[in-house]
């Protein structure tokens, strides 16, 4: 059963109606604070955490509730409020269920998961005891070399409590290790952010045990972490489960983008992605958030505001759009030299049968030289799933359609080189007229190959490289 209990809420969660929650648990447990107050959690009578409640989110973007957990709740709208129940501990799975269903009782809505234990009377944990929590108040599991959170939920995505989780391990040098069932998927920006060894996606397999979901590495416990196992030779091992090829005729379209405009009083970030998800979908993005769920309506003003609280520290978000056409984002904001950058990775989802827009994209290079500052714009196609998310087996890499620089690129090349690639087609010209950027077209998406030849080609000679010979 998962440790994780969701109540999404028709009102927000108001002081009376969570302390009328917490009392799920009888007079016994205590009550604390932790996060700077974001966090209230119930403790055994040694002050040693059983359940801890997140502070509510307002959820404004319909289609996001039921993105993340599979099934839909309620309307989709509403407050959605975190409880998670420690790990281990026997009676705090039963009084999560009990808290969220005293708070979807007083406030309507709805719990998931669908067959969460509902508690009617109180849930006597006066005898339980917890284990001493972790140094990292977020995760399961410590040691010297990693963080380990376990998770039993359908889509891991990147909610507050999983950043909070990957920043403090980084902060004290370990690697994040996700642990989940073979049936759990990852989000897109979660996939993002887990960048590599010790940080993993550990995946319980019933032949090998556990494995990387991300490269099919079999894994063992060894020495505080989970690491890669090997044969005889000193080859690492790769899971059946991995391995299996599966073709759906799904496919998704990936831009990511880099752009930098100077830091004027007027700015006003998110019209790279806006522009984005216009030129590729007809319409604007759906909503925004700092982490998953993204449950506010999408404003490029209040995306700004954000971002100049933060300043100068980078502000990390989430964009999705509407549930129709499957499509996420993860967008950074850097103060830089230059100015204000934005990266942007934008993927969209298309099932068999769906023509993904590849025709729109020299229009959004145009579009994004001409107003939003373009550095430089990588298009690529791959078979993946349609709903966006990352399974725990083997999926084909993507294939190079498109890449561009933007007329600060150009000028840095010199306008000469960068006109006259190692391609079979002529570049075509987008932005200012005066000082235009270039769009390279690099094929059809139909052939792996060729289209990382090209990509491979043009970067080398835009580098000034000699070509790789045979």
């Amino acid at each position: 059963m998962t440790k994780d209990v969701i109540a999404l809420t028709e009102r927000m969660p108001d002081p009376w109606s969570v302390a009328a929650a917490l009392l799920a648990g009888g007079p016994e447990p205590g009550v604390r604070t932790t996060g700077q107050g974001a966090v209230l959690q119930l403790c055994d009578r040694d002050g040693v955490p059983l359940v801890s409640v997140e502070a509510p989110l307002e959820m404004r973007v319909r289609g996001e509730a039921e993105r993340l957990l599979g099934v839909p709740l309620g309307d989709g709208t509403g407050w959605w409020t975190e409880i998670r129940a420690a790990t281990g501990v026997p009676g705090a799975e039963r009084l999560a269920g009990a808290v969220a269903t005293r708070l979807t009782g007083l406030l309507g809505g709805a719990v998931w998961p669908p067959d969460v234990p509902a508690e009617d009377g109180l849930v006597d944990v006066s005898d339980v005891t917890a284990t001493e929590p972790p140094e990292l108040p977020a995760v399961d599991v410590v040691t010297e070399q990693a963080a380990v959170i376990l998770q039993d939920r359908p889509l891991v995505a990147m909610t507050s409590r999983l950043s909070e989780a990957l920043r403090t391990s980084a902060d004290t040098d370990r690697g994040l290790q996700i642990v989940t069932p073979g049936g759990s998927r990852l989000s897109l920006p979660t996939r993002t952010l887990l960048t590599g060894p010790p940080t993993r996606w550990v995946v319980r397999d019933e032949r090998c045990g556990y494995y990387d979901g991300l490269s099919g590495a079999v894994l063992h416990w060894r020495d505080g972490s989970f690491a890669p196992a090997a044969d005889d030779r000193g080859e690492t091992l790769v899971a059946e489960a991995f391995r299996a090829v599966r073709h759906t005729g799904e496919r998704q379209l990936v831009v990511a983008f880099r752009t930098a405009l100077p830091a004027t009083e007027d700015l006003v970030l998110g019209g790279g992605v806006e522009a984005a998800w216009r030129a590729l979908t007809g319409g604007p993005p759906a909503g925004w958030g700092a982490a998953e769920p993204a449950g506010l309506p999408w404003s490029r003003e209040e995306l700004t505001s954000l971002a100049r609280r933060r300043s100068p520290r980078p502000t990390w978000l989430v964009v999705v759009g509407a549930a129709d056409r499957p499509g996420i984002a993860t967008l950074r904001v850097d103060r830089t030299p230059e100015g204000v950058a934005e990266e942007v990775t934008l993927a969209l989802g298309y099932g068999p049968g769906e023509r993904p827009p590849v025709d729109a994209l020299p229009g959004l290079a145009d579009a994004l030289a001409s107003r939003s500052g373009l550095r430089s714009l990588l298009c690529q196609l791959r078979p993946a799933r349609r709903d966006l998310s990352v399974p725990p087996w083997y999926e084909a890499p993507p294939v190079p359609l498109a890449f561009a620089l933007g007329p600060e690129g150009v000028r840095d090349i010199g306008p000469a080189r960068a006109a006259r690639p190692p391609l079979a087609g002529s570049p075509l010209r987008v932005g200012p007229a005066g000082r235009p950027g270039l769009y390279y077209p690099l094929g059809d998406g139909s052939s792996h190959g060729d289209g990382w030849s090209a990509l491979d080609r043009l970067t080398r000679h835009l580098r000034g490289a000699a070509p790789v010979t045979a």
